[in-house]
Order: C-alpha cells, then structure tokens, then sequence
C-alpha cells in the first residue's frame, strides 16, 4: 500500500509518496499506524493525544474515511489509494 501525503505532511515524512507493509484485509488505521510508525515528526502534526487530529483529512480512493466510510476502521482492498491532507483553506 502506498500513502500520497500533501503539503506540510510530505515535508515530516520525507516524501510525498511512502510505501507501507499494510495489506487487504487491515484497516486504514493500521496503514495508518504503518506510516507513522518511524516518522515521530509527522505523528505529531496527525495525532493529538493518540487520537487522529480532527482537521486531518484521510481519504481512501478519494473518499473521506470518517464522513463517507468507516472511520479507521474502513478495511483495506486491493490498489486503494490512501491519501493524507492537513486542513486546507482558499478564498
């Protein structure tokens, strides 16, 4: 599974694309945990006290995981494509 990581999220992970050991079957929570696992600097941008920021966006092919799907738990197929955003503003 690969994770596409956007804006400041990619500068803590040291890339905008990051492969983790995630498989069909887990939960995005667990590709999730896979991501950040080595990368204390981006787990801290996402997480707040253990817990998914709420400002932070997950998307699995190109749905929102806590407002369209299963939260965390929204089990994993075959290709997704995860995809992780900071809060994001215009005008």
């Amino acid at each position: 599974m690969e994770w596409k990581l956007f804006a400041d999220l990619a500068e803590y992970a040291g890339d905008r694309h990051v492969a983790v050991d995630a498989e069909p079957g887990e939960t995005v929570g667990d590709a999730l945990e896979d991501l950040l696992e080595d990368r204390p600097a981006l787990a801290d941008r996402v997480l707040e006290d253990g817990e998914l920021r709420s400002q932070i966006n997950v998307l699995r092919n190109g749905k929102d995981v806590q407002s369209q799907e299963n939260g965390l738990e929204t089990e994993l197929e075959d290709d997704d494509e995860l995809a992780l955003f900071p809060p994001v503003s215009g005008g």
